[in-house]
């Protein structure tokens, strides 16, 4: 629906001298008035740093930036920004034509920070509740930034653009079916926000721009095939939506702006670690399909993504591996192996910004506390570019 304000204020204007026997009509038409007037105007912000974070209190508000550092709004043009789904969209104004941009698609990857939540200092220890944050903008150590309601591991993680999501996994020798959220823009402890539908360790997650998804786990004493989505709008129960390939757990995923996959892992044991790539569609609520190989049958991968590629990156073979894995998002195909890890691990935590994918802690053979980077742009080998607050495994993986 198109609001032209100016109209509106022409028709209370004129309404305002028929009505003005009527005390009370011509008042509450003053009042408009006054209120289109106030409102012709956008709020204005220097830049896309200083704006508020997008949300359900600001939604459909419109924003503008100013068009050089002394804030002065040049008449050649504009930028505006739209609060819609919890996002900034871009609507750009010329002299010679309005013309609105085309939604930017959703970006799974982060610019600013990775986060690692939960997790295990090893097999048979204590598990630990921590939310982790380290920088994507500059290599370092991670810092302690809050807390998740209890102590888990084997959780799968989402992200949307405000916040991270922990969901299922194992809480001591429980499983459980809670889904977790913590935000983005402050330091802060985790909520309930949800349960997903059924309670299952070793589950994989995937985000689109609305929904986080998990797939597979194990629901014991069984192995599950089922995709589950749950909305980012607002806190809510995940639904069942589709069924993978084939039962699974501990898989690797990835997250094109379209689709979602689940990659590797295993089944009911003694069945083999899988190899297989499924795809499912966000568009719809629908099964996956098999559209792809990974290098190697591999249990406990951890999965990255650019914009184009999904990325798995270690896991359980004989040996443990240290293998870069990836695979195009725009045709369906097998993987390629694109680079090495800097030490082989399994179960480890997957994060990815704009430029790189990040592989965070790990065990076996021994528990690991790095962080290691590798880029997307060119295929070749990881680096050391920090370390956790501990040797850390079985932790899900966030981004912003």
């Amino acid at each position: 629906m198109a609001l032209n304000i100016q109209k509106l204020l022409d028709a209370a204007t004129a309404k305002i001298g028929v009505a003005a026997v009527d005390a009370a009509d011509s008042a509450r038409l003053a009042s408009l008035t006054d209120f289109l007037n106030n409102h012709r105007d956008t709020e204005t912000f220097s830049s896309l740093a200083d704006l508020p974070t997008a949300d359900s209190s600001n939604a459909g508000k419109i924003i503008r930036l100013a068009a050089d550092s002394a804030g002065v709004y040049l008449d050649s043009g504009a930028v505006l920004y739209v609060s819609y789904r919890d996002q900034w969209k871009q609507v750009t104004f010329t002299d010679s034509a309005v013309a609105q941009t085309a939604p930017s698609s959703f970006t799974f990857q982060g610019s600013n920070f990775g986060y690692t939540s939960g997790g295990s200092p090893g097999p048979g220890t204590v598990q630990v509740n921590t939310i982790q944050k380290f920088s994507f903008t500059a290599d370092g150590n991670a810092t302690d930034v809050g807390d998740l309601t209890s102590n888990r591991v084997v959780a799968a993680g989402q992200s949307s653009s405000a916040s991270g999501y922990s969901s299922g996994g194992q809480i001591s020798t429980t499983r459980t079916n809670v889904i977790e959220k913590f935000p983005f823009a402050t330091d802060a402890n985790a909520t309930d926000v949800g349960d997903m539908t059924v309670a299952t360790v070793g589950p994989v997650g995937q985000s689109s721009s609305d929904n986080g998804y998990s797939s597979g786990g194990s629901p014991s004493p069984t192995v599950s095939n089922v995709i589950e989505k749950f909305p980012f709008a607002s806190d809510a129960n995940a639904t069942d939506v589709g069924d993978l390939t084939e039962a699974r757990f501990s898989a690797s995923g990835q997250s094109s702006p379209t689709d979602g996959y689940t990659s590797g892992g295993q089944g009911v044991s003694p069945s083999p670690y899988s190899n297989v790539i499924d795809k499912f569609p966000f568009a719809s609520d629908a099964n996956a399909t098999d559209v792809g190989d990974l290098t190697q049958t591999i249990w406990r991968p951890t999965g990255q993504n650019s914009s184009t590629h999904g990325y798995r990156s270690g896991g359980r073979v004989l040996p443990i591996s240290n293998v870069i894995d990836k695979f195009p998002f725009a045709s369906d195909a097998n993987a390629t192996d694109v680079g090495d890890l800097t030490v082989a691990r399994e179960y480890s935590a997957g994060q990815s910004s704009t430029v790189s994918g990040y592989t965070s802690g790990g065990g076996v053979p021994s528990e690991r506390n790095t962080i290691d980077k590798f880029p997307f742009a060119s295929d070749a080998n990881a680096s050391d570019v920090g370390d956790l607050l501990t040797v850390l495994q079985q932790a899900a993986g966030q981004q912003y």
